[in-house]
């Protein structure tokens, strides 16, 4: 019987995962390539035989997503499985008819066979979009776990956009992993609190080679989700984090909807800075999906460190760059930060935006007045240095999860924006979580 001819459609994370879990040394299938989007320089690679294993001793390609129908012609593909997350249910279904149009099948895999199973109790995070709150979430749960005298092992959705094969599987327990590791803006964002908590953190590629690691060294496994992504590894306690400043969005992209029929605890987020009818329109969609679910109210409060005085003064904002790309937010916590302060103006950055810099804001023209910390490679990083720098401003207001001034060069003054999650009320994290402290 001759094979099933598949593509696979991804982002470099989720596609991964799924191919591990169903596919790779299964005979039924061959997967002709994976597509890739959203993050830039990953298409025109490939995923290595040394990961695909024996059936793909030439590995995989990984082309853009712009070629999605010549390759179906090309190889009589026979289906097409979508694998990559925060993408609105209208961008999913016109991707489907390019599918079907095409001749091929469109499909969604389902938890079943994409959850690992841990010999270690989970608790997961996730999110009806990018830039909810996951990463203070997280924080937050690894805190009450640990302040109760549990080792808190935390496992990162994948951000793999070096190289594959040595990022199979990565520890970081200190600050010189992330340098070891060669992380990217985007990954130092999310490891380096979880380091400086004195917490350990895995991340890679294949997730079941991960999971075991982790279990030889935890109590209890946080999965720290990525977009707004389900969980690789079937939980114990589910919290999904939802912001009413994109309000109904939980019933408007994928996969938020199911993220929240997973959810056993939704934390309603930002809440001081929300709208009174967008925090109740996600409350009644919440309940509305999934009736029987806790819904946590919580805020994130917001601190400014340095010297500067933002108070009349021109200011650039920098702030976490998935959120304003994928995450369709036109702010963040720096901007809100830098208004309260009583900044005269937000400058726009557009007109000194160089390279990759000047060709995201062309991908993504509704990104509000400040400017991505793109970070994906070194090219990535100067671009992001060399924007800064040309940016007429009197302060640079950087409100991305690590300080910048680590990174780049900024030849002005800078402050820092961060925020950590507050529960507001009752019920909370910390009596959600009881079970699991005993």
């Amino acid at each position: 019987m001759s094979r099933k001819k598949v593509i696979i459609l991804g982002a470099a994370g989720r596609d991964f995962h799924n191919f591990n879990c169903r596919y790779r040394g299964n005979e039924e299938y061959e997967i002709v390539a994976f597509t890739a989007t959203q993050i830039p320089d990953i298409d025109g690679r490939k995923y290595p035989a040394e990961l695909a294993g024996d059936l793909y001793p030439n590995g995989i390609p990984i082309a853009d997503e712009s070629e999605l129908t010549d390759l179906i012609a090309a190889h009589s593909v026979d289906f097409c499985v979508m694998a990559y997350s925060d993408r609105s249910y209208d961008q999913v279904m016109s991707l489907a008819s390019i599918v079907n149009a095409a001749g091929a099948d469109f499909m969604m895999m389902g938890e079943r066979d994409t959850e690992l199973v841990s010999s270690k109790p989970v608790v997961s995070v996730g999110a009806v979009r990018t830039g909810c709150g996951k990463s203070q979430t997280s924080r937050r749960i690894a805190a009450i776990l640990r302040a109760a005298g549990k080792k808190v092992v935390a496992i990162r959705h994948p951000m793999p956009y070096g190289d594959l094969v040595a990022q199979k599987v990565q520890r970081f327990a200190e600050l010189a992993d992330l340098e070891r590791h060669a992380c990217t803006i985007e990954e130092m964002e999310e490891y380096e609190p979880h380091i400086v908590a004195g917490g350990v953190i895995y991340s890679g590629v294949d997730y079941e080679a991960i999971l075991r690691e982790a279990e030889q060294e935890a109590d209890i496994i946080l999965w720290d989700g990525g977009n707004n992504d389900t969980p690789f590894i079937k939980s114990d306690l589910h919290v999904v984090v939802a912001d009413p400043h994109r309000a109904g969005h939980e019933k408007k992209y994928y996969p938020s909807e199911t993220n929240v029929r997973l959810a056993d605890v939704v934390v309603i987020n930002k809440e001081v800075e929300a709208e009174f009818d967008d925090i109740e329109t996600v409350r009644a969609n919440v309940l509305d999906i999934n009736p029987g679910v806790i819904i946590i109210d919580a805020a994130s409060p917001l601190t400014v460190t340095g010297e500067a005085d933002l108070n009349g003064k021109r200011v650039l904002v920098v702030e976490d760059g998935p959120t304003l790309t994928h995450g369709d937010m036109t702010y963040g916590a720096g901007v809100v930060a830098a208004l309260r302060a009583g900044a005269a103006e937000l400058v726009d950055p557009r007109p000194w935006a160089t390279g990759s810099l000047a060709e995201t804001f062309e991908k993504y023209p509704d990104i509000g007045t400040l400017l991505p910390a793109m970070g994906y490679g070194d090219e990535q990083v100067a671009d992001l240095e060399q924007t800064i720098n040309a940016c007429e401003c009197d302060v640079v207001v950087i409100g991305t999860p690590i300080d910048l001034n680590r990174i780049v060069k900024i030849d002005k003054p800078t402050v820092r924006v961060s925020y950590e999650l507050q529960e507001i009320g009752e019920p909370n994290l910390e009596q959600v979580l009881a079970k699991f402290i005993g």
